[in-house]
């Protein structure tokens, strides 16, 4: 009988990926101007959720089991601010960063580490909870990301899941594939 933590960690690294790949898929289908642009000004742009996102996975996932997540040199509260520096093809180049040093810390953990104490700000976490704050995390952004790609988007969006009006046709094709 396999481990859980081995299913775990597994499950982790198919999650991880899933999110990054909606993200970019939803991502793909904006303008640079609608990268960049936010709704109202107690909105995140595409563009800083990206960077926030980005920001707080190095600062994570750096040094994982040796130190505390929140690190001393991350400026957090300038991962909401656009800077002149902050292109689409410079954020995205962190962002890809992030997201495969994410991936590589999740495959570089064994089972036993599951069950491991670390810390973020202080706080004690296992190793399992502290993914689970990261897979909670992660989905509360790509939520966001998706919903204002869609929304600049417009018309010519591109479902990055079963289209509307689709779900029965989808369902018996799974069915037919196992």
């Amino acid at each position: 009988m396999s481990d859980f933590r081995h299913q775990y960690l597994s499950d982790m690294q198919a999650q991880f990926a899933k999110l990054r790949d909606t993200a970019e898929r939803a991502m793909a289908q904006v303008t640079d101007d609608d990268f960049a642009k936010v709704l109202d000004t107690e909105n995140n742009s595409i563009a800083i959720t990206a960077k926030h996102i980005s920001g707080n996975l190095r600062s994570r996932c750096t040094d994982f089991l040796t130190s505390d997540g929140e690190k001393p040199h991350r400026d957090r509260d300038g991962e909401f601010l656009l800077e002149p520096r902050d292109t689409r093809a410079r954020l995205l180049g962190e962002w890809v960063g992030a997201w495969d040093l994410l991936a590589a810390t999740v495959e570089g953990l064994s089972f036993e580490d599951v069950q491991r104490m670390i810390y973020i700000r202080a706080e004690p976490h296992t190793v399992g909870q502290a993914l689970n704050r990261h897979l909670a995390h992660l989905a509360y952004h790509v939520g966001q990301i998706v919903l204002l790609a869609k929304h600049w988007a417009g018309t010519d969006w591109q479902t990055l899941t079963i289209a509307r009006g689709q779900s029965k046709a989808f369902a018996p094709a799974k069915r037919e594939e196992i």
